[in-house]
């Protein structure tokens, strides 16, 4: 018989994963403590903006017209345990607050809640961002909790979904890592994995801590790569060169490649930070400390550029933010989300508003989450609303939109036409030309 899927957590990364396990062809019961976030899941409706994401649950979702009927949603776990062979944890792994490590309660509760209900052979698979030795005591605590005893194995497959991406990333990822421990793991996850597979996907077998190394192993990389051309524009700008073109330099070199370079105000959102973190204090835990103190300086380096685009804006109005008037475009942490957690964007936005600047924000999907996060910061309907009278303009999400964006018909709302982008992806010659003052970070300013 078919495997029957479930997805525990239907957040971010457990809603694309249901509904991409549908598309895949699988039977799938999604299950969420949230008995709102069922409901609207099972609308076909998502809680969160992810390009693709509702038009596929619009595809599998039971009882809507058309759809195939692969895909439900449910609070019960004892009917998940009863309807799965395959239980896939997507939960969130957050930062402990007043601390780097990773916060592992949401895990931990699904598996204590999920385990007393596994009365036959099952397999549970992690795809949380989790610290390394976590999949170990787990598979102990479910051969000790689950009724069905070692017939329960656990496996880690580590998700690597980029945000703007992510139906794309499930569906087609570039590479699939399983973490097993022995018995049928492996063999479960290529049957639920053989369509990618098939089509030339990597499939890469470990076991469970290199599985878990995996993926904070990326992300500390990538981390480390964006700080490092931000830490080459901060040199550009005390010796005058121009970072975009080193950048552009640099990355022909197939060792080092393109992505990754573009220097600006750094990286955001709900995963980067908290996992690099979570990566140095788990180090220092397992005595391998020293190995990761480069990437205090790679968080050092990050947090640094929101500090000196703040001063750039400071240097822009005059030297003071009191009653100067301040656009920001941009609120999400990255273009095609609404994810404003840790936004570099709304950071900067915070804090020339904390320091007596009017600041007014516009994001083209991320305003309603910005507005609960930042009730006192402005808001304007459009791009163009949000510049009027500003006395400098600045640019701190890489949306299309505002790539497109007519710099003479914002330059005649500006009160003066001074624009930082903080990102580097606006052309300088097109917003010299309608008149404005230019500066981005690590470029020369004309």
């Amino acid at each position: 018989m078919p495997l029957k899927l479930t997805v525990i957590g239907t957040g971010y990364l457990g809603a694309t994963h249901a509904a991409a396990m549908a598309e895949l062809g699988f039977d799938v019961l999604g299950l969420d403590i949230d008995e709102h976030k069922v409901e609207l899941l099972s609308q076909g409706r998502v809680p969160m903006y992810e390009p693709g994401l509702e038009e596929l649950l619009g595809r599998h979702v039971a009882g809507l017209e058309g759809a195939s009927g692969r895909l439900r949603f449910t609070t019960s776990w004892a009917e998940v345990a009863e309807f799965g062979d395959v239980h896939f944890l997507c939960v969130n792994t957050p930062q402990k607050h007043g601390d780097y490590s990773c916060d592992m309660s949401h895990v931990d509760s699904a598996v204590a809640l999920l385990a007393p209900h596994l009365k036959r052979p099952a397999l549970v698979v992690g795809k949380s961002t989790v610290p390394v030795g976590s999949a170990q005591r787990l598979a102990g605590v479910l051969r000790e909790l689950a009724p069905a005893g070692d017939a329960v194995e656990l496996a880690w497959n580590p998700e690597f979904l980029r945000e703007g991406f992510a139906v794309q990333d499930t569906l087609k990822p570039d590479r699939i890592v399983v973490g097993v421990a022995g018995g049928r793991a492996e063999e479960l996850l290529r049957e639920v994995y053989a369509k990618p597979i098939a089509a030339g996907t990597p499939f890469v077998v470990a076991d469970h801590p290199t599985a878990e190394l995996v993926k904070t192993a990326a992300n500390a990389f990538l981390a480390t790569k964006i700080s490092f051309v931000n830490a080459m524009a901060e040199v550009c700008e005390a010796a005058g060169g121009d970072v975009s073109v080193l950048a552009r330099a640099i990355g022909y070199d197939d060792r080092i490649g393109h992505k990754f370079l573009r220097a600006g105000i750094g990286f955001g959102g709900g995963c980067l930070p908290k996992d690099i973190r979570a990566f140095m204090a788990r180090a220092g835990e397992l005595g391998a400390d020293q190995a990761l103190t480069f990437l205090r300086e790679v968080d050092s380096i990050n947090m640094r550029r929101r500090t000196h685009m703040v001063e750039l804006a400071r240097e822009a109005v005059g030297g003071g933010f009191l009653g100067r008037r301040i656009a920001v475009l941009g609120a999400s942490f990255k273009p095609d989300s609404d994810d404003v957690r840790d936004s570099p964007a709304l950071n900067v936005a915070g804090q020339i508003h904390l320091q007596g600047g009017q600041v007014t924000v516009y994001d083209p999907k991320g305003m309603e989450n910005a507005k609960r996060l930042f009730p006192t910061l402005g808001y304007a309907p459009s791009a163009l609303e949000a510049v009027k009278g500003a006395e400098v303009v600045l640019h701190l999400t890489e949306w299309r939109e505002f790539r497109e964006l007519d710099p003479v018909a914002l330059g005649e709302a500006v009160a003066r036409r001074c624009l930082l982008d903080g990102r580097n992806t606006l052309d300088p010659e097109l917003w010299r030309k309608a008149g404005w003052t230019y500066r981005a970070m690590g470029r020369p300013n004309a």
